[in-house]
Formats: structure tokens, C-alpha cells, sequence
């Protein structure tokens, strides 16, 4: 189980520089979501991968899970949510502003010479 969820971590990462270097916006933006993802996974995965374990109290539990890492993942897809919106606005904002969606501004014409 470990082994794929590193490579799912990976992947995520992988995908997401591919798209964060970009020229447009919208690629951009979803290269970012899938860098926060991959962080969210990795966050998760730090804690321990364990199965049929609850995080909080139980009296028929045996054993618990570390409900810390958990609560590390909402906080962050909270703020993952806020941050992916906030970009999203300034990418529209740039976008009607110049009249294009690249990220330098530059029309298409002018920055392929």
C-alpha cells in the first residue's frame, strides 16, 4: 500500500510542475491543485497508513490511529480551496484586463517571435 501511494504522490507532483510551467492560465491553475493534492496525500501518508483503526476514542478499539495528520488534510484542502479561488479570480481578472490568457500578458503573435 505504501508503494502506491508514493507513487500516486509522484504522479500528482510530476503532473502538476508539468503544468505550473505552463504559458497558460488555466493549466496553471489546475498544476497547483494537483501540487496541493499531492501535499495533502503526502500529509496523510506521514502519519502512518493503517487500516480498521479508529481515530477516536472507542472501548471496543484495540488500537488508534494518529488523528493529527487527518486534521492537518481538512485544514489544508480548506486553505487549498481559498488559494485554488484566489487564483482563479486573478487569472480572470488578468484575463480582461490584457485580453489574453497567457501568464506574461503577451499577446500570442508577439511572444512566439
Amino acid at each position: 500500500m505504501e508503494f502506491l501511494i508514493a507513487s500516486a504522490i509522484a504522479v500528482l507532483t510530476a503532473a502538476g510542475v508539468y503544468l505550473v510551467l505552463r504559458r497558460r492560465t488555466f493549466p496553471v491553475v489546475l498544476g497547483l491543485a494537483f501540487l496541493s493534492y499531492a501535499i495533502n496525500v503526502f500529509l496523510f501518508a506521514m502519519g502512518r497508513l493503517v487500516i480498521d483503526r479508529p481515530p477516536l476514542y472507542d472501548k471496543a478499539a484495540e488500537s488508534y490511529t494518529d488523528p493529527l495528520p487527518q486534521a492537518l488534510v481538512l485544514t489544508a484542502i480548506v486553505i487549498a480551496f481559498g488559494m485554488t479561488a484566489f487564483v482563479v479570480v486573478l487569472a480572470l481578472r488578468s484575463y480582461l484586463e490584457t485580453g489574453v490568457d497567457r501568464v506574461d500578458g503577451r499577446p500570442d503573435a508577439e511572444a512566439d517571435q
